[in-house]
């Protein structure tokens, strides 16, 4: 009931001010896939996860926009050592008002950015045929965030700080819709 209340508050936020971009639609979301490291996990054991994001934002000028991101990751890593083999697999979505800045206006356009917010993290274990389900946690991370955008085309590099055993790295390509040229 909250995330839908924040999703409405952010959609009617938007639809009442006034955007003071002159060269782009005020208005986009992205769609992003992507490839995920997890930072856990001892041992040279194989590392892996993929990320889903959506991610409205709206512009406040042909330089920065706010947005808000709905990220799912899945990661997993499996380490085999001197016989015994551990797997974890954590299944992580997050909930972060976020920030871009553009350092270019038109064509090629590069970007900065950060966000903040609520990740939930549900995760499994296992180890010679033990398995262990944890309990869900939620904690509060952010990210720092690079990339550009070409067209509709956008590809970026973040990574997630979250907790001691959380964090990880996340490179996606995506696009987007709305948010073109005038």
């Amino acid at each position: 009931m909250k995330k839908l209340l924040l999703l409405t508050a952010f959609v009617s936020i938007t639809c009442f001010v006034n955007a003071q971009s002159t060269t782009y639609h005020a208005f986009k979301v992205d769609i992003d896939l992507g490839y995920a490291i997890p930072s856990a996990g001892n041992g040279g054991g194989t590392k892996a996860g993929v990320t889903f994001t959506v991610e409205p934002h709206y512009r406040l000028s042909d330089d920065l926009a706010i947005g808000f991101r709905f990220e799912g990751a899945g990661l997993g890593y499996q380490d085999v050592t001197a016989g015994t083999t551990k797997t974890h697999v954590s299944l992580l979505t997050s909930y972060c008002p976020s920030i871009e800045y553009y350092f270019a206006k038109t064509g090629f356009r590069p970007f900065g950015g950060a966000g903040a917010g609520l990740f939930s993290q549900q995760a499994v274990s296992g180890s010679n045929g033990n398995v262990v389900l944890a309990p869900s946690a939620s904690s509060i991370g952010f990210f720092p965030r690079v990339g550009f955008e070409a067209g509709h085309f956008r590809m970026a590099a973040a990574y997630n700080v979250v907790g001691h055993s959380s964090s990880y790295a996340s490179f996606t390509i995506g696009v987007f819709f709305g948010g073109g040229k005038k």
